[in-house]
């Protein structure tokens, strides 16, 4: 097992900012003192591996810094030359998480579950899609022959939807709030839609429902899961309202699921917006540590 970090490459914001950047450098720092043996410093994507679910023309406009206005207010992010990196370096580390995943069971990114990102254009703090690229990779690479996305960010993976659909090896799954963002949706191999302020039963008993649904549709050898920490109740734009235990018991469940189907599990962050950020940083690094004492019992 490995953990793929990206704070070594800092993202400069304008003050006031309201994209939580800070949140990667803290949570390497957290999983340092329990995994500090299994991070690894991300590296960069490459063109090629971009390819495979972006159209050149975009990516190439993300690398050279010729994105349009309204392209960097829909993305919600202004260019830069970090960003460009770093955007490399987090798909980067969820295609080195999968690798590591099939060779040994489970990896981690430690940033990534950038769901809202499309072919040729960048939405809602996502540039390129780091999952959609990893699973088609995996799958051209023929290391993979089925792939289930479980996206559990409170927010609909609008992108992957539209990057896999119509794709068979590739079976999705958004959990999300109903009445929240994106605005435009569009449709997974499976949608579940939750009401504002559902709590740790609904959520969970939901959940346990569907995960046998999906592993049976979705027949997958590899598992991307998008372990958001926005559904907590005290994230500012999640809606939801479940406890820190709940949201550990919900990776529970994943990885267990995973273990009881000997799928490869690769975990991305995805989102987490809490105030104070200390709430979204412990609820992620309990994502982490349990993955941890499941593959790697004793390793920290």
């Amino acid at each position: 097992m490995r953990i793929y970090r990206t704070d070594q490459f800092p993202l400069p914001l304008p003050d006031g900012h309201r994209f939580p950047v800070e949140k990667y450098a803290l949570l390497a720092r957290r999983v340092e003192g329990f995994a500090s043996r299994l991070l690894e410093t991300a590296p960069a994507a490459s063109r090629y591996e971009l390819l495979h679910a972006h159209d050149a023309e975009y990516i190439d406009a993300v690398l050279n810094g010729s994105l349009s206005a309204q392209a960097q207010r829909e993305i919600g992010l202004p260019w830069s030359a970090q960003l460009a990196e770093r955007s490399l370096r987090s798909v980067g580390a969820t295609i080195a998480a999968a690798r590591s995943a099939l060779q040994e069971g489970c990896g981690v990114n430690l940033a990534g579950g950038t769901h809202h990102a499309y072919r040729d254009k960048g939405s809602g703090f996502c540039v390129f899609n780091d999952v959609a690229v990893a699973a088609l990779l995996m799958l051209g690479e023929a290391l993979s022959r089925r792939v289930l996305i479980i996206d559990l960010d409170v927010h609909q993976g609008n992108g992957t939807a539209a990057i896999a659909a119509g794709d068979p090896r590739i079976y999705t799954f958004s959990m999300h709030g109903a009445r929240n963002f994106p605005f435009r949706r569009e449709r997974s191999s499976l949608d579940i839609e939750l009401p504002d302020d559902a709590d740790d039963d609904q959520y969970l008993s939901t959940l346990r429902q569907q995960l046998p649904r999906i592993f049976a549709a979705g027949r997958p050898d590899l598992v991307f899961y998008l372990a958001g920490a926005d559904p907590y109740r005290g994230d500012r734009l999640g809606r939801l309202a479940l406890s820190r235990e709940g949201l550990a018991e919900r990776d529970r469940m994943v990885i267990n699921a995973c273990q009881e189907k000997d799928a490869a599990l690769a975990i991305a962050m995805a989102g987490g917006y809490a105030i104070p950020i200390d709430d979204t940083v412990t609820i992620q690094a309990e994502t982490v540590r349990l993955a941890c004492e499941t593959f790697q019992p004793g390793q920290s």
